[in-house]
């Protein structure tokens, strides 16, 4: 527990520059604690950094409202948060997925003839941050910046799957499971068994659930930790697009998201 000289310094610090200079520093303790154990509530990081829980409250709001930090489930638990990639993307010779994974999607891109999509989870939905094209794509959709239903598409699926359960939870419950198409799951009970199979396949497939005509197929991304921070994807047309219906598409995809993370610092054990 902090002490009253604890207690002290936090009033007086908040309208100094010695306050900001000791703001900045939890702020970064907070972000290396959170780095390390992955997830953590305030409790936690206030016993670990010898301050009380509305110091850390503070804090966490500073960071969550900057993305430097999210809440991952209702109980409390924080990670690192979507600003900490933007950050580290700036900064040359540092990894960044989307400088990472682009000469993987181009390759693909051009052994399939189709569109390869890099999304992330945001904001309870896949958030697509890099694509390439295909030459025999028919359609030039810009999808970069769009925000995409997790339940009715492929990168989604990945992204759900990879989720605590408590975390689904609280997506799903929030965002609901509309029909994009006569084919989008809405049933949870379903939704639930095809995440299942996702995890045991490896892969993630949708057909004409996002869109009618569209067929696409996803796969993991991992970070250093094994945890998945991303999803890379293959969509065609649905007259000519079955994931796994085209010889060595899927072994391929799966050996595209596994150098992609290896880039990320993901080892296999």
């Amino acid at each position: 527990m902090a002490s009253n000289k604890e207690t002290e310094s936090d009033t007086d610090a908040e309208g100094g520059q010695s306050g900001g200079v000791q703001s900045v520093e939890r702020a970064l303790t907070v972000l290396e604690i959170l780095a390390r154990e992955g997830h953590a509530g305030v409790s936690e990081i206030a016993e670990e950094m010898g301050i009380h829980k509305s110091t850390v409250s503070r804090l966490m709001g500073s960071l969550v409202t900057r993305e430097m930090v999210h809440q991952n489930s209702e109980r409390g638990k924080y990670q690192l948060g979507f600003g900490i990639l933007r950050l580290a993307s700036s900064i040359p010779g540092r990894l960044s997925l989307v400088r990472e994974a682009r000469p993987v999607l181009e390759s693909l891109a051009e052994e399939f003839k189709e569109t390869v999509n890099l999304a992330v989870l945001r904001s309870n939905y896949a958030v697509n941050v890099d694509q390439a094209m295909g030459p025999s794509t028919l359609a030039t959709y810009d999808w970069v910046g769009s925000l995409t239903p997790l339940h009715a598409t492929s990168s989604g699926k990945v992204l759900l799957a990879a989720l605590e359960a408590d975390d689904r939870d609280r997506i799903l419950k929030e965002t609901g499971l509309t029909a994009r198409t006569a084919r989008t799951i809405t049933s949870r009970k379903e939704l639930d068994a095809q995440l299942l199979e996702v995890v045991a396949k490896g892969y993630a497939v949708v057909r004409e659930e996002f869109e009618i005509g569209l067929n696409a197929v996803a796969v993991p991304v991992y970070n250093h930790q094994g945890v998945v921070i991303g999803a890379l994807s293959i969509s065609g047309p649905a007259f000519r697009f079955d994931p796994e219906k085209i010889p060595g598409l899927l072994d391929t995809l799966k050996d595209a998201g596994l150098k992609v993370s290896a880039n990320m610092g993901y080892t296999r054990h």
